[in-house]
């Protein structure tokens, strides 16, 4: 069980991880300092998209961008810190995670 709780808290953190870089390159791209013209940039923001838009489309259904901000990423770290929190609670009962 503890095995599973780790490997769990690994897969969010690195899907947090994924999430941060998303947005960087998204303002990298919105500021022009990244060109999606270049092949190697154009392939690390479709395997991006890839790995993030499953979790963004149905948030993006609901909850439309406010003020032209889309603010899924930061609905989907507050799940990831929730889920990290829930595993914790469920793979080590008793102990404090902060």
């Amino acid at each position: 069980m503890v095995f599973i709780g780790k490997l769990l808290l690994l897969a969010l953190e690195v899907y947090f991880w994924i999430i941060i870089l998303s947005v960087v390159i998204s303002w990298l791209i919105a500021f022009g300092v990244l060109n999606t013209n270049n092949p190697q940039a154009a392939n690390i923001v479709k395997m991006l998209e890839r790995v993030t838009e499953p979790v963004y489309k149905p948030l993006r259904k609901a909850i439309p961008p406010i003020g032209g901000i889309d603010i899924t990423p930061i609905i989907v770290i507050f799940g990831i810190y929730i889920a990290k929190e829930i595993v914790i609670w469920l793979t080590f009962p008793g102990a404090v995670y902060r």
